[in-house]
């Protein structure tokens, strides 16, 4: 720690920061624009001006820019300086120049750092009054509006997209005032990252477009924290509803989770909540109408349960809370996991490696700072971009402790610390089977079939420990390739092994598990990741439950006719013939749901199931880590949570334990009682009837206006607010004012910072952890108990006349819910087949050209996508696009056509 003094004021501050983030982090206000915690400082906007004395007796002092000064023992500086306070409302003047005077349309109105920072400054009139600069906009895609007539020259979005998220089709050009932020010409931003633009900016340049098409000022949004439901990394949104539709996600920093930023599936994939293929009333199919109202479709429910030989089916994207209510409706011994029996199979192997396995997990911060990183069977950026994101940063660690720290250059300086280190990165090494956006940054890339990329991991593992088997039969270049992977890791302080379920193979996580295990036996600080399908995948594994084709054989079998299907449409879940054959031996088939799908169109009786915005829940990430969402806004009387549906039932039905809950605390209680490994979540939130000076926690910003004339068509005065007996927030702009509890934090705001930048009050200091810790508890703890796996697989042999067929994943078209979202599906890629070039080549196939093939008995005809990386006798398929009959891959498709296979080597560069 060193002691500076701020305006004649002592403060203990940590030694090494900049004094801006030194100032913000102690609460001073001191305007800035180009410096964020997340990329540090470069000195561009000259706007955190502060006089900087030598000593006590230095009366005059000098102009330094904040952001660019390293605080040190006994530094004496000054906001409140006459001279700061004029040069930092002159650059604000300067900056203003050609700033459109058009706050009242801009998108950012009133959520505006530009907006803040010239109000702190005291710059209350324009002095400028000839014409101003103007640009033509651009066609950035259906994510963002650009209005380049408002940039001030920052840099950000610059120095985000390229040197942060790594996107190459966004630039700056030409020079002095001229500058201009877009692209070189129209077209889609092709980053997966690119909605944090309208964040990063602290203008209104870069803006949320889904946003605009609502528009609503962001201070008339009620909004609630909430958890990405899109895959299985659970990042922290701030959801936001306006007239009873959601209109906006946004960043809801989380120290340990995903910081400042969020992919674009979930800041944009949010529309399927408004989609007009939602559930909206409760249908019985026997009855005409078949829609109903809530409590004639709870007593056909009712009846249809009673008379039948009931099973429930949980979904990996339903709340623990739902699930479980499922689970004890129907009892411990007919519950059923809703996934496919491989990914039943692969998410209980990853839980047991994180919970017996002996090296621990990281959060995503924590893989930011890690030194080498071995990556097997995992496509990130399709499958976790925020993780892929994170790797992006791990890979500076190397060169920034080696090169950066020795030439004495903070870490903050970035543009120095990026001039110091040029292309220099760290060891990264992929493999997979086809290319992936951060082969650009690794040292090797082995492109091969799941089971050889499990060779080569076991062949690391035992080069770093003997006690790991080996591996037979291994080429002289994969050994090779091993040993440079096993010497890299060991060479590291903190080495990281990353791995998941999306190729499909068991292997390739033993594998991982293995190199883990022989890093921690070698006493280095190691770490292991893992990627689950789903938001919930993880929790759904460690509440249990039966696979799938046992419930399907439970009805086939006669053991059961009555199925209650929770959140989940079955048809992505096995094949089309499977579930057709399942559903229709059933006698009733009761769906809770919120889109139409195939399941639904199946369901003799379908409750309206509340989304993630009007439900109450808990999901558990990759990591373990337990975080609550909260409902949004208020719904009608026949949409509600998933739990509320199913506890109604129970009570119903007289179960005397289901009888007794009087709401969600009570369901969260028998949770944590019946299943010890749950038994922390109650930790993630505070209760129900926690207050804070009496007070609930409100939705609502102080500034929300509109109450009355919302419902004005109806009757003019204003209307009751809905109760909200199922969390301490409440649906009014009455209440506590203070700062709540991390995990209920519903907004950022603070006075004079109306802007995402009053995220920096809520910290304990600048790009640190939350007051009062982040949101979340981790449930998973490795106890080391697991021994070396010896399941080395026998090299891939090509099948003749067959293809193995691989899964491939798409950020944008293999997650279920996103793919409603209108900005999303203009994203989604058109179905194919990608194949070995050479393979085509014999085949005597072209690009584009059909392939017909079957998995299963069902029939395929996709066209052909050439690959210089999938192996001969391999093939790829997406994974979950719209158009693409469910396969549960990997799987050996049957070609109409006899080929002979010759054995091509692996791509290695």
């Amino acid at each position: 720690m060193a002691t500076i003094y701020i305006d004649n004021k002592p403060y203990d501050v940590k030694a090494g920061k900049n004094l801006l983030e030194a100032c913000l982090s102690l609460g001073l206000d001191l305007p800035y624009f180009c410096y964020h915690p997340a990329m540090g400082s470069i000195g561009a906007c000259r706007q955190c001006a502060v006089k900087v004395y030598r000593d006590e007796n230095d009366t005059k002092g000098k102009l330094f820019m904040s952001c660019m000064e390293q605080v040190r023992e006994g530094m004496r500086v000054s906001i409140a300086d006459l001279e700061a306070k004029e040069f930092r409302a002159h650059v604000i003047g300067w900056l203003m120049t050609n700033h459109p005077h058009d706050c009242a349309v801009c998108d950012e109105g009133g959520s505006c750092h530009l907006q803040d920072m010239t109000v702190m400054t005291g710059h209350n009139y324009r002095q400028y009054r000839f014409d101003k600069r103007t640009y033509i906009n651009q066609n950035l895609g259906p994510f963002l509006n650009h209005e380049m007539n408002r940039c001030i020259q920052c840099y950000r979005c610059v120095r985000y997209y390229k040197d942060y998220a790594g996107g190459k089709d966004l630039d700056v050009y030409a020079a002095h005032n001229h500058l201009y932020f877009g692209r070189a010409e129209d077209g889609t931003l092709e980053s997966e990252f690119s909605g944090n633009l309208a964040e990063v900016c602290p203008t209104g340049v870069f803006t949320d477009k889904t946003l605009k098409q609502h528009y609503t000022r962001k201070w008339d949004l009620t909004s609630a924290p909430s958890v990405c439901h899109h895959c299985s990394l659970g990042c922290n949104t701030i959801a936001g509803e306006r007239y009873g539709t959601l209109r906006n996600i946004t960043n809801r920093y989380n120290g340990e989770v995903n910081g400042y930023f969020l992919c674009d599936r979930g800041r944009f994939g949010y529309e399927f909540v408004n989609s007009a293929g939602r559930v909206r009333m409760p249908l019985v199919r026997q009855m005409l109408p078949e829609a109903t109202d809530k409590y004639t479709a709870l007593k056909a429910a009712a009846s249809a349960l009673k008379a039948g030989r009931v099973i429930g089916i949980g979904s990996p994207r339903a709340s623990l809370e739902s699930n479980y209510v499922l689970r004890k409706l129907v009892g411990e011994d007919n519950f059923h996991h809703g996934v496919s029996d491989t990914n039943h199979d692969l998410v209980d192997m990853a839980l047991n490696i994180l919970c017996e396995g002996s090296a621990p997990t990281p959060t995503l911060q924590e893989i930011e700072q890690c030194d080498a990183v071995f990556i097997l069977g995992e496509d990130l950026t399709n499958t976790a971009p925020l993780m892929a994101l994170a790797v992006r940063q791990s890979v500076r660690q190397k060169p920034m402790l080696e090169q950066v720290s020795k030439a004495n250059i903070p870490v903050w300086q970035d543009a120095a610390a990026r001039s110091l280190i040029q292309s220099e990165q760290g060891p990264l090494f992929m493999a997979h089977y086809t290319p992936t956006k951060l082969d650009e940054l690794a040292t090797k890339t082995y492109f091969n079939a799941p089971d050889d990329i499990a060779r080569l991991g076991f062949a690391v593992a035992n080069l770093i420990h003997p006690d790991s088997p080996e591996v037979r039969g291994i080429s002289d270049e994969d050994q090779a390739l091993a040993q440079q992977i096993a010497d890299a890791l060991m060479q590291a302080s903190k080495p990281l092994v990353i791995s998941g379920t999306s190729s499909g193979n068991e292997r390739v996580l033993k594998a991982a598990a293995n190199i883990a295990h022989a890093l921690i036996a070698r006493e280095k600080a190691a770490s292991i990741s893992l990627v689950v399908p789903e938001c919930n995948s993880m929790g759904l594994a460690m509440m249990g439950g039966h696979k799938l084709e046992s419930a399907f054989e439970a009805v086939l079998n006669d053991y059961a006719d009555t199925v209650i299907i929770l959140e989940n449409d079955l048809f992505r879940r096995a094949s089309t013939a499977r579930v057709t054959q399942f559903l229709d031996r059933c006698e009733q088939v009761i769906v809770l749901d919120h889109l139409h799908n195939a399941t639904t169109e199946k369901a003799d009786i379908l409750l309206p199931a509340g989304t993630f915005s009007e439900a109450d829940g808990t999901l558990i990430n990759n990591e373990g880590r337990a975080q609550r969402f909260f409902q949004v806004h208020a719904t009608p009387e026949e949409i509600q949570e998933s739990w509320h549906w199913l506890a109604e039932l129970g009570t119903i039905m007289a179960d005397e334990q289901i009888s007794s809950w009087h709401g969600y605390d009570d369901i969260v209680k028998a949770l944590t009682n019946e299943i010890p490994a749950l038994r922390s979540i109650k930790k993630a939130a505070p209760p129900s009837d926690f207050r804070i000076a009496g007070q609930k926690i409100p939705r609502e910003p102080h500034r929300f206006s509109g109450r009355t004339s919302m419902l004005a068509n109806i009757n003019v005065s204003e209307p009751k607010p809905p109760q909200d007996p199922d969390s301490p927030l409440s649906y009014t702009m009455e209440g506590y004012r203070g700062q709540p509890p991390s995990s209920v934090i519903p907004f950022f705001w603070s006075p004079g910072w109306n802007s995402v930048q009053a995220t920096n009050k809520y910290q304990q200091e600048v790009g640190g952890h939350l007051k009062g810790g982040d949101p979340g508890i981790r449930l998973i703890e490795p106890i080391g108990t697991a021994p070396f796996s010896v399941a080395v697989p026998q090299a891939f042999v090509p099948l003749e006349g067959h293809l193995f067929m691989l899964p491939l994943h798409h950020t944008f078209g293999s997650e279920e819910l996103s793919n409603q979202a209108a900005a999303i599906q203009e994203r989604i890629p058109e179905p194919y087949v990608a194949i070995n070039a050479t393979d085509a080549q014999r085949m005597k196939l072209s690009e584009g050209q059909l392939l017909s093939f079957s998995i299963e008995g069902q029939v395929y005809q996709l066209p052909i996508k050439l690959s210089q990386t999938i192996p001969s006798g391999a093939a790829g398929m997406p994974n979950g696009l719209p158009g693409v009959p469910f396969a549960e891959l990997p799987a050996w498709a049957i070609l109409n056509r006899d080929i002979k296979w010759k054995k091509q080597p692996q791509t290695t560069f």
